[in-house]
């Protein structure tokens, strides 16, 4: 992984290299940013630099055996950790090997993935991870060795939020007091959850979101799709490469429109329209229903903006302004713009969570109908 490879984000990667350069890198880093940013690319391309042969002014040369052995994630210097079901045993080299290289995979494969995408590609869904104090013990008995190649021997932890205490606990003084030559990344999109104690020994690094440019750039230039299925993308991606790469998989996105006929059959109550929308809409997986529930907050955030007169601001395409503006104008007020925010966003948190999708979305169905039927407003 190459600075070169991440899709803009230019302060952020000169921020970093001039770290290394002036000697200031501390030696326990935190990556944070939303979803969908590129706090785990960045923690690999800063490793990549650190293990280069030959290290350019910018980034990695690419070419010399360290980069080569990065690119596939199999430096001997470079270690991970991360989320599993259950307790890790120190012993337990079968299947720590196994999940070692199921995490290169999701690493190089899924660059810009979550926890979500994880349990997925494992099969842990109905699974509790966590970083268990073994998994612990396991790092500190891995950094106990010395470098294979002499250079800096770097332990990433990946979505560190899933340590358990008793682990994060086993970890303070190795990472406040490393040996010699040793960096700790900790990569998360969820910093608030980690232990203050682990975060007041870390460097903090904030990895912002994708630029709306960043993304349709990224899209178009690596060939991913037309420039303009880019642009309708990227108004729902919101700066989240992950949903972006998300719907470019999907080929087509569908979700607006099918928010409009739902909100349409909710307003009109009427019950058989929304017990067949949601009979057809939980036939499909969670990530798309995840995306659904986005789309309906996306819709909200453009009706807002419509109302606001800050047409400038939208990101809707010309084809559903027209509904976009008569819901705002005939149906939904301040106040029900807001309770329907929080209605997706509380439905997005349970599905999350693994709620029956079929009672999520009929709740919420009739939740809506509710807020737009308050006070009889005019119909579209």
């Amino acid at each position: 992984m190459l600075f070169a490879d991440i899709p803009g984000l230019a302060e952020t990667k000169d921020k970093i290299v001039q770290a290394v350069k002036n000697n200031h890198l501390a030696h326990a880093l935190l990556f944070h940013g939303p979803e969908g940013s590129a706090s785990l690319q960045l923690a690999l391309a800063l490793a990549t630099y650190l293990h280069c042969a030959n290290p350019g002014e910018t980034d990695a040369c690419g070419q010399c055996p360290s980069c080569q052995k990065m690119s596939k994630l199999v430096h001997p210097d470079m270690n991970f950790a991360f989320p599993m079901p259950g307790e890790q045993k120190d012993d337990d080299d079968e299947k720590k090997v196994d999940y070692n290289a199921s995490f290169r995979t999701f690493a190089t494969t899924r660059p810009y993935g979550n926890v979500s995408d994880w349990i997925y590609q494992n099969g842990f869904e109905k699974k509790q991870l966590n970083i268990s104090r073994g998994a612990a013990r396991q790092i500190i008995k891995t950094l106990s060795l010395k470098s294979f190649e002499g250079g800096f021997k770097i332990m990433l932890i990946w979505a560190p939020e899933y340590m358990h205490p008793s682990a994060a606990n086993a970890l303070l003084k190795i990472i406040e007091e490393p040996p010699a030559k040793t960096l700790f990344f900790l990569v998360t999109a969820q910093p608030e959850q980690l232990l203050t104690t682990i975060l007041s020994r870390t460097q903090k690094i904030v990895v912002r979101a994708f630029s709306d440019a960043e993304v349709m750039t990224h899209l178009v230039a690596s060939d991913l799709c037309t420039r303009e299925m880019a642009t309708q993308i990227t108004n729902l991606a919101d700066g989240n490469m992950r949903e972006a790469y998300r719907m470019v998989d999907a080929e087509e996105d569908q979700y607006t429109g099918l928010v409009r006929d739902w909100m349409r059959a909710c307003y009109s109550v009427d019950i058989n329209a929304v017990f067949s929308f949601v009979e057809r809409i939980v036939e499909k997986d969670k990530e798309s229903l995840k995306s659904l529930l986005l789309s309906g907050i996306n819709i909200v955030r453009e009706v807002m903006l419509d109302k606001s007169i800050a047409t400038e601001l939208m990101r809707s395409a010309d084809s559903e302004r027209d509904f976009i503006h008569k819901l705002g104008k005939n149906v939904l007020d301040e106040e029900k713009l807001q309770a329907m925010y929080l209605a997706f966003n509380e439905a997005h948190y349970h599905l999350e969570r693994n709620a029956n999708a079929k009672i999520l979305f009929a709740d919420l169905s009739f939740r809506l109908a509710r807020i737009m039927k308050s006070n009889l407003a005019a119909t579209t």
